[in-house]
């Protein structure tokens, strides 16, 4: 385990077997990692960093080689982000639906092209961390019968509430183009907690002492998404902060694998 909790934002990983390009724009591209067996599930990952250019996908390398040497299909996608031309709204979730659509086909063609083991793309999970967990869930409503599940880890569920704490001095605000009162249409497209049910199986994992993203925020989005009629774990960490669930040398690892169990496989998970 390692002492410090960003530590994995630097760590190096297996570097991708290639990279898919789904648009025009630098970032429009999703890294993929495979695994050796055929057959294998696919899971869309969305790297976090409060949508802001700072962060790219590149921390999100050590999520995504350990998902893929236990047998998943990992492709982690680039997007515009706040902070470079054309991210926020709407570009930002542009980008991540249009990712959505035509990852899974250009996956299945390359893989095909180059003789490699076949993945399954029907229905890809889809998973996401902080800020990219938001987008997932977001994603996840737009277009359920695209989705197999989703696995969200310490997501942003609530924009409005993320507006009110002042998370990451302004995120929220620099993503949508201000308050909910000055641009209430962004917020009503943009919020998880206001576009329930999302109709996908999902589990949410929070640690109980994160002090980025308050796990109040996954309580209460997860009690409100049960209450529309969705199949929403919550499953809370004790003691673990923001990063650990991106994390494969964390004590909170086995926990991540079992919510990637849940939706892929059906198979149980401890939760509220």
């Amino acid at each position: 385990m390692t002492s410090d909790p960003r530590d994995v934002l630097n760590r190096p990983a297996r570097p991708a077997d290639f990279t898919l390009r789904y648009g025009e724009h630098p970032d429009q591209v999703a890294d993929v990692r495979l695994p050796a067996v055929a057959g294998a599930p696919l899971v869309l990952f969305i790297h976090g960093g409060f949508w802001r250019s700072e962060w790219d996908r590149t921390h999100a390398g050590p999520l995504a080689a350990d998902l893929a040497a236990r047998g998943y299909a990992v492709a982690t996608i680039e997007y515009r982000r706040t902070g470079q031309p054309g991210g926020g709204w709407p570009g930002t979730f542009s980008d991540v639906a249009s990712a959505a659509v035509a990852v899974p086909d250009l996956l299945a063609k390359e893989v095909a092209h180059r003789g490699l083991v076949p993945v399954s793309v029907d229905r890809p999970i889809l998973a996401g961390h902080s800020a990219g967990g938001h987008l997932a869930l977001w994603y996840a409503a737009v277009a359920p019968d695209a989705i197999g599940g989703v696995v969200a880890l310490a997501p942003v569920a609530d924009l409005a509430r993320a507006y009110e704490l002042d998370l990451d001095d302004g995120a929220v605000a620099a993503l949508l183009g201000g308050a909910p009162d000055a641009v209430p249409t962004a917020y009503a497209s943009a919020d998880p907690m206001v576009n329930l049910p999302s109709n996908v199986r999902t589990v949410v994992l929070h640690g109980t002492d994160d002090p980025i993203v308050p796990v109040a925020i996954s309580r209460a989005y997860c009690q409100r998404a049960r209450r529309a009629g969705d199949d929403t774990t919550l499953v809370e960490l004790a003691g673990v902060e923001h990063f650990a669930v991106i994390d494969p040398e964390s004590a909170a690892w086995p926990a991540v694998l079992a919510a990637f169990g849940t939706v892929t496989r059906g198979e149980a998970v401890p939760g509220d």
